[in-house]
């Protein structure tokens, strides 16, 4: 039994009714704690926040449980990392790297996917848990290295712009994969006009915001601005602004997410600093709770096997390894240093890994343990990119003041 447990059940003693601020707190205050540990080490503090979520969560002290409260808060503290890296970013600077970008995301869905099958497949598991497993080594959970490329001061350096225009085209992709392993698992089989649709969707979605967003934002939000009374009606509009784009974002096929970064892009060019300091305020508060949900979905307690756990470090091995060479080749006309940086910065998978996962964990088609070695390689390569990333930047002159919210400290 483990003693520390012990600790969130004194404390509520008291009552029900103190289990949300103690929960709250316990989150908040270890990330918070273990940022600042990690930053005295000379690591990324966004290490910190994910390694407080493992500590606290099942896999040692048992104190939180991952529920629906923090999901709800993991994805708003995402949506607004990500609208605040869309403020710092210009349409016009990822399409400039448009071709590098699409090339190093086909290559980043491809040979992860391949990878993750064929390792399966080699072990003797079935072929729809193969697909699953390859499946979830396809998406990147760009939240963490725009987190670090935001401290660092480096958004507009071309290596950052090649991996958040590659990251928007990976999560259509990695969607379009996710739709097509889902409708294998079930008996229905696939449906290939509404895989058509909603890629064709998506596809017009992200392009006509690229294009139009700014334009239409720069028209409109200054306009409701100046004819409102409320407080802050420059952060109301362009957080309601965010909200509906992420809603939008939904609807036509993409992560909420990317919504979330294109409504901030398309703020860019007419958002105030008042506005950047209110956005970067939201997430000081919000996003710790998005890096500790990661770490507290990590179950250690699959990996009771050596079969499992030898699985687990080939597939984490091999989650690295492909999608850092798929995507650095995809940028090596920039010279293999900005390869490097390309590769690296699209290793982490966090919780996108983890919702294919757990897609085929309710379909029936992955097992327990081969789920928890999915959750470990998605947790695993999202601690492991931050200082990957801080040492490829390290001679990376900023160009922009580096943002408070990334490193918690």
């Amino acid at each position: 039994m483990n003693p520390f447990a012990y600790l969130p059940v004194a404390l509520l003693a008291a009552g029900e009714v103190d289990r949300l601020p103690l929960q709250l707190l316990i989150v908040f205050g270890c990330a918070k704690f273990l940022a600042e540990v990690a930053q005295r080490l000379r690591m990324p503090g966004i290490v910190g926040g994910l390694v407080a979520g493992v500590l606290i969560g099942p896999s040692v002290f048992g104190w939180i449980r991952y529920d629906e409260l923090l999901h709800a808060m993991a994805e708003l503290g995402v949506m607004f990392l990500l609208f605040q890296v869309g403020l710092e970013v210009r349409a016009s600077e990822l399409v400039r790297v448009g071709k590098v970008a699409l090339v190093s995301a086909v290559l980043g869905v491809a040979l992860p996917f391949v990878a993750g099958w064929a390792i399966m497949l080699a072990a003797g598991h079935p072929q729809i848990e193969s697909i699953f497993m390859g499946a979830a080594m396809v998406a990147t959970s760009v939240g963490i290295t725009a987190q670090v490329l935001a401290s660092k001061g480096v958004l507009s350096h071309r290596t950052a712009q090649v991996i958040l225009a590659a990251a928007v085209i990976d999560d259509v992709l990695g969607l379009l994969v996710l739709a097509v392993v889902s409708s294998m698992a079930r008996a229905g089989g696939l449906d290939w006009a509404g895989l058509a649709t909603s890629t064709a969707v998506s596809i017009v979605f992200v392009a006509a915001v690229v294009k139009y967003g700014a334009r239409t934002a720069g028209f409109v939000v200054p306009k409701l601005t100046q004819n409102l009374r409320v407080e802050e009606a420059e952060f109301a509009v362009a957080v309601t602004f965010l909200f509906v784009m992420a809603l939008l974002a939904t609807y036509s096929g993409v992560a909420a997410i990317i919504g979330a970064f294109l409504a901030g892009m398309a703020l860019a060019e007419t958002a105030s600093e008042h506005l950047h300091t209110l956005v970067r305020g939201a997430g000081e508060l919000m996003v710790p709770f998005f890096l500790a949900s990661i770490g507290l979905q990590m179950d250690l307690t699959v990996f009771r096997s050596s079969s499992t756990v030898v699985l687990g470090l080939v597939i984490l091995a091999a989650a690295v390894v492909s999608k850092w060479i798929g995507c650095g080749a995809g940028a090596l006309s920039y010279g293999w240093k900005d390869a490097a940086r390309v590769g690296a910065g699209m290793v982490p998978r966090g919780e996108v890994g983890m919702v294919v996962a757990q897609v085929g964990l309710k379909a029936g088609a992955i097992t327990q343990p081969v789920y928890g070695v999915a959750v470990f390689m998605a947790v695993m390569t999202t601690i492991l990119a931050p200082p990957v990333l801080s040492f490829l930047y390290r001679d990376v002159e900023a160009k922009e003041p580096p943002a408070p919210v990334i490193e918690l400290g």
